[in-house]
């Protein structure tokens, strides 16, 4: 029942525009200038994450539509970027790959294209699944339905639609409210499979405060309008959270709700969620100081870093926490002797542990020359 009525209401939106199934989003007129009014005025979000991309990068938007984001994103990483649109209706295709070329040639460079997928199943090429079954076998019933599923995690092996680790940032634009419930842990988990290491998902979506009763899920057009498949904002995060991300953080959260059914608000959010905490955990006498203003923080794995304590860390997670949201937030104490990988020993990864100074200063530490009463003061 959900695929079916997003396939055909979007089909439809394709065809002439639905004002219902759009947020208010104010995009930099700057990129919309050289877009043709068709793909504006056909695609459908509730906001834009193309505003956090950066120059070079290589971008995947889920459920691309007619290319709206990916000709906005297009222009953001410029020439020597990439970016992959994916989505599952012909008629939005049909509009993004004809207005590709106008795009290219207004813009200088071809760095766009777009592909047909599931985004729940980003290994499975569809277009060539479907050119592939064809000529395979003329087989009918049951024959056939176990061809198909030969042939698809064949394709799915040997070659897939978005390879593993092959993407900088995965998009999407109120998109993966509308895949079916039981689908929703494998579409976070193929987010997580293309991205690079330290590649990270940048989402706009809808949620809500409330879980959504059934009888709301079962209703056709609250589902492809973007409303009745809405997490909750809780679960929301715990999905990106529960599919191995780190640094997971709300870029945006609508005060105003976009929709109120039955009491349950409805609200567009932006989620930012990084990959690449995984990895051995080894000592190598690091510390990092929480800055504050809070008494104390934790993290996704229950490290806490109580406020102005020096806290013993691994070095996969000091080098981490330099990088993406953390960084502002913490000091970062280096070993003043490095401790090389045959001395280091592994590291328990749990609570809190206070990192003693004459660790980090090692054995036979002297001091600074501005210890010397006699030294200048930093001033």
């Amino acid at each position: 029942m959900y695929r079916e009525s997003v396939k055909e209401r979007y089909a439809s939106a394709a065809e002439a525009p639905e004002a219902a199934l759009c947020c208010p989003v104010e995009y930099d007129r700057q990129y919309l200038e050289i877009i043709p009014s068709e793909v504006i005025e056909k695609d459908y979000g509730c906001g834009d994450p193309s505003k956090y991309l950066k120059r070079g990068e290589t971008v995947l938007d889920l459920g691309s539509g007619t290319g709206k984001i990916c000709f906005i994103a297009s222009q953001v990483v410029g020439e020597h970027g990439k970016v992959i649109g994916v989505d599952m209706t012909d008629s939005m295709l049909e509009v993004a790959r004809r207005n590709a070329p106008i795009i290219a040639e207004r813009t200088g460079y071809a760095n766009v294209t777009f592909v047909k997928g599931h985004i729940e199943d980003l290994a499975l090429d569809i277009e060539r699944f479907d050119s592939e079954l064809m000529a395979a076998t003329n087989a009918g019933g049951a024959d056939a339905y176990f061809e198909a599923g030969k042939l698809a995690a064949q394709l799915r092996a040997t070659a897939p639609l978005i390879a593993d680790d092959s993407i900088d940032v995965v998009v999407s634009n109120c998109v993966l409210n509308l895949v079916e419930p039981e689908s929703k842990r494998q579409l976070f988990s193929e987010i997580f499979r293309v991205l690079k290491r330290g590649g990270r998902a940048v989402i706009s979506d809808i949620v809500a405060d409330e879980p959504v009763p059934e009888h709301l899920e079962q209703d056709a057009e609250l589902w492809s309008g973007c409303i009745s498949g809405a997490m909750t904002e809780e679960g929301f995060l715990k999905a990106f959270e529960d599919a191995g991300f780190h640094g997971i953080e709300l870029l945006k959260f609508e005060s105003t709700p976009w929709r109120t059914v039955e009491s349950i608000d409805f609200r567009s959010v932006t989620v930012q969620a990084w990959k690449g905490k995984d990895g051995p955990c080894i000592d190598k006498n690091h510390a990092i100081l929480y800055k504050g203003p809070f008494s104390e923080v934790s993290d996704d794995d229950g490290h806490t870093f109580p406020r102005g304590v020096r806290v013993a860390v691994c070095e996969k997670i000091y080098h981490l926490f330099k990088s993406g949201p953390y960084a502002g937030s913490f000091e970062f104490i280096e070993p003043i002797n490095a401790v090389s990988d045959e001395d280091a020993r592994p590291f328990s990864c749990k609570g809190a542990t206070r990192r003693a100074p004459s660790v980090t200063k090692g054995e036979g530490y002297v001091g600074s020359a501005a210890s010397d009463d006699s030294a200048a003061c930093c001033c």
